[in-house]
């Protein structure tokens, strides 16, 4: 047998294990990027082997834990791309307004900048009062970053600028406090939000919602995982719901392509329109 007919055949032979033996199903997850990801795992913990990993995997669950951080896709930041927070600024907030109680559900929230960000908006907006923000992940290490509401110092300087460009209203810095090289966000924006666990590859809807994000996630799944998850949000939104996705992403060549409109030619957000 070829050396990478190998590799593929201990890379199933392990995710089939993580799925059976604790429920994390990366099966679907695009092999290219999980082969990087796995053997940078495998050399991190001096093994030399992705079965020798599997055996860690399956006996010792601090090995699980090192693992997901490093399957699950962190890369993050607030107002992340600040022109799709400015056009929903401009284009989705009018249409928000018209509903008395707004849900919003960030799939794949990792350490949650971006729902940090939504809140800012929404309070800006006066919104923030009637909405209820869900912030789900797979990942429970950085759902715990994530509710901290604890970032380095050393970003906002980034976020900052970030924020601006998105049109922000006010001075960035009235939203933290800094203390010991971090930044400490007000614990008002935390108010209407909910973080939980969600898996977008074996789990269900849980509510009906007007707003869904899942930006930069979708690239890192295979074609069947991409449209078991377009399943899962068409199913979620309301009639007339916005999607918002990455700027690499979009809903042509899925099976709900029909079913939305593109809102603004220059951002990824959609219009649910059937």
């Amino acid at each position: 047998m070829e050396r990478e007919e190998l590799e593929d055949v201990e890379i199933q032979l392990l995710l089939e294990g993580i799925y059976r033996y604790y429920g994390f199903d990366f099966r679907n997850y695009a092999l290219a990027s999980l082969k990087r990801r796995i053997w940078n795992t495998v050399k991190t913990e001096g093994l030399t082997t992705i079965s020798g990993l599997q055996e860690k995997v399956l006996h010792e669950p601090e090995y699980l834990e090192r693992l997901l951080l490093n399957l699950s896709i962190n890369v993050t930041a607030m107002f992340r791309d600040p022109n799709f927070f400015l056009t929903f600024r401009k284009k989705v907030i009018p249409i928000l307004r018209t509903y008395p109680f707004i849900r919003i559900w960030h799939a794949g929230c990792s350490t949650g900048e971006e729902v940090y960000s939504m809140a800012i908006l929404l309070k800006e907006e006066g919104l923030y009062h009637r909405s209820r923000l869900y912030a789900t992940d797979i990942n429970e290490i950085v759902l715990r970053k994530a509710k901290s509401g604890i970032f380095p110092l050393v970003m906002m300087q980034e976020y900052t600028h970030n924020y601006i460009q998105a049109g922000g209203k006010k001075a960035f810095s009235e939203y933290y406090t800094a203390a010991y090289g971090n930044a400490i966000f007000s614990s008002e924006l935390k108010e209407n939000i909910i973080f939980s666990l969600h898996n977008l590859a074996t789990d269900n809807s849980f509510n009906e919602f007007h707003v869904i994000f899942c930006r930069n996630v979708l690239i890192y799944f295979n074609k069947n995982l991409q449209h078991r998850v377009h399943k899962l949000f068409y199913e979620s939104l309301i009639r007339f719901g916005i999607l918002g996705l990455g700027r690499q992403e979009s809903i042509r060549f899925t099976p709900h392509e029909q079913d939305y409109e593109q809102l603004v030619s220059s951002e990824k957000i959609y219009r649910r329109v059937s």
